[in-house]
């Protein structure tokens, strides 16, 4: 071999040493160019008429050296795919979230994104595990020790250690009595595991997407479960889940265990292990007032009630369980005391619904404004008002010929026929007819405005309050629980509001109609009716000026009432004046309050 062929060896050997030492975001032909392989980016744009060459071209470069993502071959050398790993595809856990299955949440991907993060005390160190050994004193090493294939590690000047199958936790005192063998005094020594071995698990049986999967000998059961996409809703069981090696079964796991008790045994797992997902078993519906309304599933023939509970957890409000048994060709339903039920039997497809079944022993009402007594009463199912007023300590201001009532339940009903009026409003807007393509265009924009409209008074909240003052035997009246009595102050105060200028509270003076009160508020808006003027009264009646005859014939203003001026319906809406106008007068009654 000439000299000048082994020089050239030489630099290229040279070369390649330093592309190795490298970071890989650095350019080869700027290195080339350095070391006087290749010729300066002017040149080389000069010999090539201005361009420079670019990636994946051919390269003058020595023999038997190549770049990344060329031939070493030389001549014209060709560009080498990359290959880039793709991440293995996730599994869809929405179907685990939105079932009824009870465990069916327990995989939801949580288990795949975070491994194990510490040995346990009882783990068996394996054939591939990274032992960190440490000496200092009079010899000083520290670094990791591979668990060779007979079981070995190589202690530097003490010799084979064999450690396989050696606990976590007895793993220093076997290896610091290894090294006393060899350095009786001024050496100590540290071992720990930092690394365990990577094993390939078997995932098979009854799980969403059975294969073989990667991960280490310490990870949980449930990792390798929760690659798999967890357990086959419809045909995998959550109370036999297999460990195999090789013919024999080293254990079998209950995951209601895991999810009821937090039990969970640790088995170390070794390449070529089959976690066996076995067929669903005997299933039943649980529904009601638990706090786990979920589907159990139960191994043999039956399951009793109280063991039921003990999965389901019923609520401390339940008091009956209701069972419908779906089996045979007749279906049943029983009925038993959660007290009674403790004993039975249900049997697979059967649903159990847990309910309250109380009758009301008290009630609770309340009481405000003028009065001197307790403002919470806890009185008897069936107490009526008269006995209620009994009790009550009125004060000198207190106004008792007008005492208000507000009950929920009538509240609700007034939503409900609020809510049906608005419905009703709406369907009319939007099934309007139009003649012309001018009409539709005006209805389009008039329907808009009138369902803004309508979504505000969906807002509107009614007050409930029940009329009294017309009452027959108001002193027989039945009190209802969470019922509110409200004694109103004497003020001798009439507020004006609605389509007035200023609404305003105004002080009551017997020669004033109604015109005077409204003249006292700044008299009318451009927007108000003033043929439906509504007289709200303190105990909850209404009057309304359009049902007299004539302007002395008004209605007579008392202390507390409210004149309430409605808004006029633009002309426009011919077809929906009545759903307004009834709207309107729905809204004053229901919760005294106009949209404007």
């Amino acid at each position: 071999m000439n000299r000048p062929t082994r020089t050239a060896m030489n630099r290229t050997a040279v070369l390649t040493l330093l592309l190795a030492s490298l970071p890989a975001a650095a350019a080869p032909a700027d290195i080339l160019q350095t070391l006087g392989l290749l010729p300066p980016s002017g040149s080389a744009a000069k010999a090539t008429g201005g361009a420079l060459p670019t990636p994946g071209a051919a390269a003058a470069v020595p023999p038997g050296l190549a770049l990344p993502g060329q031939s070493a071959l030389g001549g014209q050398a060709a560009a080498v795919p990359m290959n880039t790993p793709t991440p293995p595809q996730q599994y869809d856990y929405t179907a685990n979230l939105a079932s009824d299955v009870f465990g069916a949440n327990l995989f939801t991907g949580s288990f795949t994104r975070e491994g194990a993060t510490q040995f346990n005390p009882d783990y068996a160190v394996a054939v591939g595990d990274n032992i960190q050994v440490r000496f200092w004193g009079a010899f000083d090493y520290d670094a990791p020790l591979t668990v060779d294939p007979q079981g070995n590690i190589f202690v530097p000047h003490v010799g084979p250690v064999r450690v396989l199958g050696v606990r976590n936790q007895d793993l220093q005192g076997l290896v610091e009595a290894a090294v006393r063998r060899t350095y009786r005094a001024n050496v100590y020594s540290y071992a720990s595991l930092a690394a365990a071995q990577p094993v390939r698990v078997f995932v098979g049986g009854f799980v969403n997407r059975p294969g073989l999967y990667s991960g280490t000998s310490m990870d949980s059961l449930l990792s390798y479960l929760d690659q798999a996409g967890g357990i086959d809703l419809l045909r995998g069981s959550f109370l036999s889940v297999q460990v195999k090696r090789g013919s024999g079964t080293r254990a079998t796991l209950n995951l209601y265990d895991f999810i009821l008790d937090g039990r969970l045994p640790l088995i170390q797992l070794a390449s070529g292990d089959v976690i066996f997902v076995a067929p669903k078993q005997k299933s039943v519906q649980v529904v009601g007032l638990v706090a786990n309304a979920k589907r159990f599933e139960f191994a043999g023939d039956g399951i009793s009630l109280a063991e039921l509970a003990r999965l389901a957890k019923p609520q401390a409000s339940a008091t009956h369980v209701r069972v419908t048994r779906n089996t045979g060709t007749t279906l049943n339903v029983d009925y038993y005391p959660l007290a009674e039920a403790r004993s039975v039997h249900v049997h697979s497809g059967d649903s159990v619904e847990y309910t309250a079944d109380k009758k009301t022993g008290t009630i609770t009402v309340r009481v405000e404004g003028e009065h001197l007594s307790p403002q919470e009463y806890v009185v008897p199912y069936g107490t009526r008002l008269g006995a209620l007023m009994a009790k009550i300590r009125y004060t000198d201001r207190a106004d008792t010929k007008n005492l208000q009532l507000f009950r929920p339940s009538v509240a609700a009903r007034q939503q409900e026929q609020l809510n049906i009026t608005l419905k009703h409003l709406e369907t009319s807007v939007l099934t309007a007819r139009s003649g012309t393509a001018e009409e539709a265009q005006l209805r389009t924009e008039e329907a808009a405005l009138m369902l803004q409209w309508i979504d505000r008074a969906k807002s509107i909240q009614p007050s409930g309050q029940v009329l009294l003052s017309r009452g027959d035997h108001l002193d027989q009246f039945l009190l209802e629980s969470g019922d509110v009595l409200r004694v109103p102050t004497l003020d001798n105060l009439v507020m004006v509001s609605g389509e007035v200028m200023f609404p305003n509270t105004v002080a009551i003076a017997a020669d004033k109609g109604i015109g005077d009160y409204v003249a006292s508020a700044g008299g009318y808006s451009q927007k108000a009716d003033t043929s439906r003027i509504i007289i709200a009264h303190r105990d909850g009646s209404f009057e309304n000026t359009e049902d007299t005859d004539g302007w002395f014939s008004s209605p007579e203003i008392h202390p507390g009432d409210e004149i309430m001026v409605l808004p006029a319906v633009d002309p426009k809406y011919r077809q929906l004046f009545k759903e307004v106008a009834t709207m309107l007068y729905q809204m004053g009654l229901g919760a005294r309050v106009f949209l404007k």
